[in-house]
Parts: C-alpha cells; structure tokens; sequence
C-alpha cells in the first residue's frame, strides 16, 4: 500500500504548527502530514514525496507568501499534478486571485484567517472524497 500525504504551506511557523495539531487530531496518522515555510520549499518537498512514490492528495496554501504567493504555488502544481486537491487558506487574497486559483487551479476550498478546525477539516475531507 503505498503512502499518501497533506502537505501545508504558510510562511508562519505558528499556523503550520496549529495545522499540525488538528490534521493529526483529525486524521490520527492515516496521512503523512508535510509543512513547508515558503512555496520553494513546497516545490521540492513535492519533488522529494514524488521520487519516494507517495501520493500527495491535499495542498493546504497560504496565498500572502514571500517570494511566490499561494495563488501562483497551487496553479504551478495544478498544472503539473492536477489531481492533488488545493486549498487556499488566507486573510489576506484579493479576489483576483482567489478566481485565477479557482478558474487555474481547479481550487476545490478557500478558508479565511482566522479559521474554524471543523470548517478547514470538513473540506479536506470532502476533497478527498472526490479523489
């Protein structure tokens, strides 16, 4: 059986950390949860899961991001991996934005900061319905 993952991005150590808590809370280890700092440092760990043949099924991203925002991160792996559900979570995307991630990235959620555990769970749970 091979392993599958979450991977979160957020330029916040303090929100990875709480995402941290509630994805192991929530699915209690069935998922290999990945946390990123930067959307560089989303890319190789996307490249490093896919060369260690684990499947990646949800990308939790925040848009306000330096160097690469989120919008652009989720439509640059969309187009490369276009079944990994994407999420945005933010406080912060302006709606051109959040329509490009829809429209490009096939963005499944969009979850605003502060954010409800039970909303932000209930969507990747039904992401991963989808898939």
């Amino acid at each position: 059986m091979s392993k599958s993952a979450i991977l979160c991005v957020d330029d916040e150590v303090g929100v990875l950390e709480s995402l941290e808590i509630e994805l192991q809370q929530a699915f209690n280890g069935k998922y290999l949860c990945e946390f990123a700092e930067s959307a560089a440092e989303a890319l190789e760990i996307i490249e490093e899961l896919c060369e260690d043949e684990v499947n990646i099924l949800v990308i939790v991203s925040d848009w306000l991001m330096p160097g690469m925002k989120g919008d652009e991160l989720l439509i640059k792996i969309h187009q490369k991996y276009p079944q990994i559900v994407t999420v945005m979570l933010t406080g912060q995307a302006d709606k051109e934005a959040i329509e490009r991630t829809r429209t490009q990235a096939n963005l499944h959620a969009f979850i605003e900061k502060p954010w409800r555990n039970q909303e932000l769970i209930e969507a990747i749970k039904s992401g991963l319905a989808n898939l």
